[in-house]
């Protein structure tokens, strides 16, 4: 009897065996090119809460106002590309109600320009393209990729210097899971600043150096955990001035108990994250297992049909054996 290789079993076979190879092509090459820092990025975070400023047209501290702070974070793609990092600008406005809507954010209570550099694919400062400023630690507006149950250094610009956030449980902000992160900042010193002395109880010195004094009395950071993305924050800032040498604050400038994403940011930052989440688990466990399962399958049934091949008829006798039996 004669066997034949079917085309189906050919089909079957060569369909595994690519399912097979796209598997963990999928996992080791395609997921962690997907898996990087986007240069791309324009987005905007507000936070809002109650506390108090220091009013320069009333030049007194005024109490029970809304702080909002507005970042907005757009990437110089062009840079990026050049460097191969990824090269944010960041914008931060402190406004009060009576700054708002600003026009110019150099009209806001408080405005600060930085330049942040980044490993695409650690998350690790990187220190070119005009950074501004030279900063450390290893969480910033983002955490790295595949976040982890412990603690992370993170930089807090207010602070110029990095916190320890601790693991705090699991919670939940609009309906999605994230991993809570928690610190404080105790008092520090940040600067100096001139003032009229009269300011900070020097009255008989007309101008002096007042010393510029920074607190946290909480931070708090939801991260989504595979790709690091913060989906809320909420923080209690307290900046003050006292006078040279002294241990007491003499001027409150800015302080809350607690400003934090409002929903609209929540829901963004959640939407951004839930898409961007789902898109690594496809590319790194959904695919590549469904791949690799269907691809055993089909490769074990091409197998089984080439070893088996197709019964075919018998095959005729040759001319030579015919005329021997004639004979």
């Amino acid at each position: 009897m004669r066997r034949n290789t079917s085309p189906l079993s050919l089909v079957l076979l060569g369909a595994g065996v690519f399912l097979l190879v796209l598997a963990p092509l999928l996992v080791w090459y395609v997921q962690p090119q997907a898996k990087r820092t986007p240069i791309d990025i324009d987005t905007t975070t507000v936070f809002t809460g109650t506390g108090s400023f220091f009013d320069t047209g009333e030049v007194e501290t005024v109490d029970g106002e809304t702080i909002t702070i507005t970042r907005q974070v757009r990437g110089d793609v062009a840079d990026s590309e050049k460097s191969g990092n990824a090269v944010w600008d960041v914008s931060t406005s402190v406004d009060h109600d009576g700054t708002l809507p600003a026009a110019d954010p150099r009209d806001a209570l408080q405005w600060t320009l930085e330049r942040w550099v980044t490993d695409r694919t650690t998350n690790e400062p990187v220190h070119c393209c005009e950074e501004s400023p030279t900063f450390d630690g290893e969480a910033y507006l983002k955490f790295p990729f595949d976040v982890e149950k412990r603690a992370y250094r993170w930089w807090d610009s207010t602070l110029g210097g990095v916190v320890r956030l601790s693991y705090a449980g699991e919670q939940e902000v609009q309906g999605y899971s994230g991993y809570l992160f928690k610190g404080r900042v105790e008092p520090t010193r940040t600067g100096v600043r001139q003032v009229p002395g009269v300011l900070v109880g020097r009255k008989k010195t007309s101008q002096v150096l007042a010393e510029e004094w920074y607190s946290n009395s909480g931070i708090e950071l939801v991260v989504d955990r595979r790709t690091g993305r913060i989906i809320n924050a909420a923080i209690g800032p307290k900046k003050t001035l006292r006078a040279p040498g002294s241990k007491r604050d003499a001027v409150v400038l800015l302080e809350s108990k607690r400003v934090e994403f409002t929903k609209e940011t929540q829901e963004k930052q959640v939407a951004l994250a839930s898409a961007d989440s789902d898109r690594l688990a496809m590319l790194g466990e959904t695919v590549p297992i469904g791949a690799a399962g269907l691809g055993g399958v089909l490769t074990a049934a091409g197998v089984v049909l080439v070893v088996r091949g197709r019964r075919t008829e018998p095959e005729a006798p040759s001319t030579h054996m015919m005329t021997s039996m004639h004979t």
